[in-house]
This record gives C-alpha cells, structure tokens and sequence, in this order.
C-alpha cells in the first residue's frame, strides 16, 4: 500500500563534500555523521519546519567522481526495493561531481513511476570545520539550505526525479554542472519532455504493481550488464579527421556500447570518409552513437551541412540533452533492453514524445 504524504521522507546519504570534516577535509564515517546530522534534524529549532524523515540503510558511501554504473544500478535497486514498499518519497545527498549523471540515470529509471526523488549535495561541508570539538552547522555553507530544499521538495510529493540546489530545483535531465567551487554551481530549466512527462500523479495500486514487476523481472539482467556496461566520449577538436576517426575505430572490437560524439557548436563533426565508414561499422556493431554540442546551452540541430552530413551515418542526435541526460539515457537503454534495435527503438519513441509535449506547450 501506498504511504501518505504524512509519512517519513526516506533519506539517503551517498557521501560527499557535504559530509566532510576536519583538517584537511575528509569524509566522516558513516556511523558518525549520520547520528550527527539526525540529531541536527530533530532539534527543536529545525524539526518544527522540516518534514519527518526516516533513513534508508545504504552500505554505498563513497566520492561521487568514483561511481560507475554498477554503483547507479545499486542506488535505483535501493529505492526500487523502498517504493515496492509503498514509500514515495526520498531525498538523496551525493557528491557534486556526478550529482547530474546520478539524477538523470533515476529519472530515466523511474520513468512511467509516480515515485518523488530529490537529489542534492553540496559545494561546501554542512560541519563547521573550525569548530572541531562540537559537530555544529556551518552557517556559511549551502549543505543545510539544499537539504531543507530537497526535503521541502520531497514532502510536496510532486511525482519525478528533481535536483535541488542552490534554492532552485529542475527536472534532473536538465540540470548540469557550470561552475567548479561557486555555490550556484548547477542550473537547469523547467521546458523537460521525457522522462519528465512520463511520471504519473496518482497511480493506481495495480498500475504502481505492474510496473513494479516489469522492472523486477528484469532485475538479474540490469545486475549483470552494469559490469560491462561502458559509455564513452569522443570530443572534437581542430584535429585532422584521423584523430577521432581512429578513436572511434579503436572501439569497434567491444561489446555494444553507447558513445557520446562531442560535436562544436550545434553538433558540427569535421567529415572524412574513414569517418563516416567507422560509424556505419560502428552502427553494425550495435553501437549507439549520439551526437552532442560542447556548448552547454543550446544542442545540436541539422541546420549546418557541417553537423548533418553525420546523421545519414546513424548517429542520434542529442537534441537539447545535456551531456549527463545522455549518458544516463545511453546507460539505462544499455542496461535495460537486450539489443542494439530495441536500444535505438526506444530512444526513437521517447524522443517522438518529447517533440509532442514541446509543441503542445
């Protein structure tokens, strides 16, 4: 049975600054900070405004820039296993590194759900390192503000996979790190197509089972193909052709894969016949290539001759994705579908329904 919004948020922690301490700066264990941030949750002073949370076991604690895709699977396996329990609602805090490819990998994950995930995280520790005797509040960090944020957002229960940071929250597929150690380090936009559109408001108890089990069954495999699951990047630059026709020709002996193709401007690739015959190879193999822009705003359109001579040669266009949203639709489709066909097949008809929601908005 469902739990009502009146029930505990279920709150993650995943590591990262935002549990770091000391001098110089360290992660604290877990068995430390956690009673401490729990306790910090429950004073007086905080619980009178912040919703009522419980905690989510997690043995997966580590910095965000050392997760792999096996790591991805086991957080979606971890609120999976929560939400088939009848919890809606969670906020998970993680490292700023990965924040955006983790966010977006659960919002592709949870499509067609009526699950509400806030992600945060932090640019500074929520501990006051000068204070080394007494675990108190860093009143000059953003730790305490994304948490109260992300908590907030949870407990409204709006269904999807939202990021919370810097007192903005988006669509997870949209946001995207700009800025390395400002505060104000992420920003997104509220115009999402899918996975966004795809989140239910109020679904049915036999519904919510259904699709429960449709991601069971396919459980075991989702494991196994996390181990070899590889995603790469292809970044161009004022090379001569050779250069990244070779890398491309350098991946066409592995397992099917997804790879990121990092066009200039608005996806432009510099063309060389030994260019387009690797992706015709690549596209044999069961590879999925997908072009995307180096510029952070904007995508990739076919408006240049110099970017659209490459889709004749089966690259996907990346369209506005940002470069996390297409790594993480890019590995969700490698984990989740047992062929190259049905891989492309799905990524065509989620594009399809994100083109419909444009328009009609």
């Amino acid at each position: 049975m469902t739990k009502t919004l009146t029930d505990p948020v279920q709150l993650i922690y995943a590591g990262g600054t935002f549990g770091s301490y000391g001098r110089p700066l360290a992660p604290l264990p877990a068995e430390v900070f956690l009673p401490t941030l729990q306790t910090l949750l429950t004073e007086p002073d905080h619980a009178h405004y912040l919703p009522p949370v419980s905690w989510l076991d997690n043995t997966l604690i580590k910095d965000s820039s050392q997760l792999t895709p096996v790591d991805f699977v086991h957080f979606y396996q971890l609120i999976l296993a929560a939400y088939t329990q009848g919890h809606r609602r969670f906020v998970l805090i993680t490292g700023t590194d990965t924040l955006s490819y983790l966010g977006a990998f659960l919002a592709e994950a949870f499509a067609g759900s009526d699950i509400c995930v806030a992600v945060t995280g932090s640019m500074r520790p929520l501990l006051d390192s000068e204070m080394l005797h007494t675990y108190s509040v860093d009143t000059h960090s953003d730790a305490w503000g994304n948490l109260n944020d992300a908590l907030k957002l949870a407990a409204a229960g709006e269904s999807g996979v939202k990021i919370a940071f810097g007192g903005e929250s988006w669509p997870a597929q949209t946001v995207q790190k700009i800025h390395s150690h400002d505060l104000m380090a992420f920003t997104g936009h509220s115009r999402a197509a899918y996975p966004a559109n795809s989140y239910i408001k109020h679904l049915p108890d036999a519904r919510r089972q259904h699709w429960v089990e449709d991601q069971q069954e396919v459980s075991k495999s989702i494991d196994a193909r996390a181990k070899q699951a590889r995603i790469h990047a292809l970044y161009c630059l004022p090379n001569d052709t050779e250069v990244i026709s070779n890398q491309l020709q350098a991946l066409l002996s592995q397992p099917p894969c997804g790879i990121i193709l990092l066009g200039f401007g608005a996806g432009n690739v510099p063309y060389s016949a030994d260019l387009a015959q690797a992706l015709t190879l690549a596209h044999q193999h069961g590879h999925m290539v997908v072009c995307a822009s180096q510029s952070p705003f904007g995508g990739v359109s076919d408006n240049y001759a110099a970017g659209s001579w490459q889709y004749e040669y089966h690259v996907i266009a990346g369209g506005r994705l940002t470069i996390p949203a297409i790594y993480a639709r890019l590995l969700w489709l490698l984990l989740r579908y047992d062929s190259p066909t049905r891989r492309r097949q799905r990524w065509t008809n989620n594009v399809s329904q994100a083109s419909i929601t444009i328009k009609k908005r």
